[in-house]
């Protein structure tokens, strides 16, 4: 039996065995309204997040949610919605994903967050632990 690489669309939450998730790899992460990482050391319920990758969309699923679907390859171009956030010792960008999104994560993970994709112009360097 061959092992099956795992990607994480979504930093902190499930992963998905799905090849065309390898471009999507950690491109999206969820922060607190302090813009703080919620990695799974910080919030262990990200872990029951699905994500499938399906007709263009990020699917997330989770115990007790309708599920989300979030367009796999649009970046806002408002800067309304463009933040910086630090990520260990790396500044990046990131764009937020909306009202929606923050209010679905929020009521799973049961504080304050938002789901964020990371700009393209910053990528991330390496995860801290």
């Amino acid at each position: 039996m061959s092992e099956q690489t795992v990607y994480e669309p979504v930093a902190g939450c499930g992963g998905t065995t799905q090849p065309q998730a390898a471009a999507y790899h950690r491109q999206w992460l969820v922060a607190n309204d302090a813009g703080q990482w919620m990695s799974r050391g910080l919030c262990p319920k990200l872990e029951q997040v699905s994500v499938e990758l399906r007709l263009g969309y990020l699917v997330l699923r989770a115990p007790g949610m309708l599920r989300m679907d979030i367009p796999l390859d649009v970046i806002e171009d408002d800067d309304s919605v463009r933040y910086g956030l630090r990520l260990g010792e790396q500044a990046i960008d990131v764009v937020d994903e909306g009202e929606l999104a923050a209010a679905w994560i929020s009521n799973f993970v049961g504080v304050p967050c938002r789901i964020l994709k990371v700009h393209p112009e910053t990528p991330v360097r390496s995860w801290p632990d």
